[in-house]
């Protein structure tokens, strides 16, 4: 009994490091996607920030995105629209996005 649920745990454990490294291996190509946008860009954009904050959290809303950049919605949204990033809430209103 005690070898059959050893065995069950680390089967487990085995399965959530296999889903870890495939989300993983998942972000560093989105990563490698969006910061071949930033070629040509200027030293101090905001894009190559709004990429590691994207990255960082699952979904991210203009206001979010305003806040933690220190920069208009106007801009957040300017900056989602040339990143390519995928709306999540379809909505016109209180959007989000993320990687999926």
């Amino acid at each position: 009994l005690r070898t059959t649920r050893l065995l069950a745990a680390l089967d487990a454990f085995a399965e959530a490091a296999a889903a870890g490294l495939k989300e993983l291996d998942r972000l560093a190509l989105a990563k490698g996607q969006m910061e071949r946008r930033l070629r040509n860009r200027r030293k101090n954009s905001s894009l190559p920030a709004l990429i590691e904050l994207v990255l960082a959290r699952p979904v991210v809303s203009a206001g979010l995105i305003a806040a933690e950049l220190k920069i208009s919605q106007r801009a957040a949204l300017d900056l989602v629209a040339e990143l390519g990033v995928r709306e999540v809430t379809g909505r016109g209103r209180y959007r989000a996005w993320g990687i999926m």
